[in-house]
């Protein structure tokens, strides 16, 4: 009885230097490649808004009634959000399997927890870096406009923890470096582009209708545009619950393979 008194005040404590340490290697290591972290992301929106934003938008008066560069900005801000996320995570669990430096993190008196929240710090440092990089730029083009700030980082946050789970989950599972691309090549990508990026739902054939409101992704466009120019599609609450939802399953998820060594102890 004694035993089981002393050791549970102990899994409570929190290895704070453990857990900086996971999150200044990490964000260290992404430091030293900033061309791919955060050049790249930002050059790809910059084309987005001047060719979806400013051209083509210069030619279509209102969407929703907004202006089509503040109605696009959203989707493209969302898009870069989800894959800052899901590269670094899927790169950052994959490389320390590849380099074998796991194991100094699996025999040090790190919980799992805190080995899974070092890995989502850096993963939301490049998210947060990646969007406001893409903020300054639209607001070069004069695109930018906040309604919900609270609203607004909500849906950062949320979505960049999903995608980092998500990534989390496929870097113990690949085998090589093409497996890591599978999900964002055959589900991401594509999701994305058809969950309302360039476009309203009404605006969709109603043969393709049901794909929106199947696609999390346009819950996900969908609360972000809302907390940016007001525009509203889905009911709010709705893609709050499904994002919570997704948020709680895949902690759940990923913290059991971390427990059960899957991807870690091969």
């Amino acid at each position: 009885m004694s035993s089981v008194a002393v050791k549970l005040p102990v899994k409570m404590i929190i290895n704070w230097v453990g857990l900086w340490t996971i999150i200044r290697r990490e964000i260290q290591r992404l430091l030293r490649v900033p061309i791919q972290a955060f050049l790249a992301p930002w050059i790809s929106a910059l084309m987005f808004i001047f060719i979806f934003g400013y051209v083509v938008g210069s030619r279509i008066a209102t969407i929703g009634g907004h202006r089509y560069l503040e109605f696009v900005l959203p989707g493209i801000l969302m898009m870069n959000i989800v894959n800052a996320a899901f590269l670094q995570a899927t790169s950052q669990v994959y490389f320390q399997r590849f380099m074998k430096y796991v194991e100094e993190a699996l025999v040090a008196p790190l919980s799992y927890a805190e080995m899974i929240i070092g890995t989502l710090a850096a993963v939301v440092f490049r998210s947060i870096s990646t969007a406001f990089g893409i903020l300054v730029i639209a607001a070069v083009f004069g695109g930018v406009k906040v309604v919900s700030i609270p609203e607004f980082i909500f849906w950062v946050l949320v979505v960049s923890l999903i995608f980092g789970l998500l990534g989390m989950a496929i870097g113990l599972w690949a085998k090589n470096f093409e497996q890591l691309t599978v999900l964002n090549i055959f589900f991401i990508t594509p999701l994305s582009f058809v969950g309302g990026v360039f476009n309203t739902v009404s605006m969709l054939p109603p043969w393709l209708k049901w794909l929106a409101w199947g696609n999390p992704f346009f819950y996900f466009i969908n609360g972000l545009r809302h907390s940016m120019i007001g525009f509203n599609e889905a009911p709010e609450p709705l893609g709050i619950v499904l994002s919570l939802t997704f948020l709680v399953i895949l902690s759940a998820g990923v913290w059991r393979l971390f427990a059960i060594g899957y991807g870690l102890r091969e």
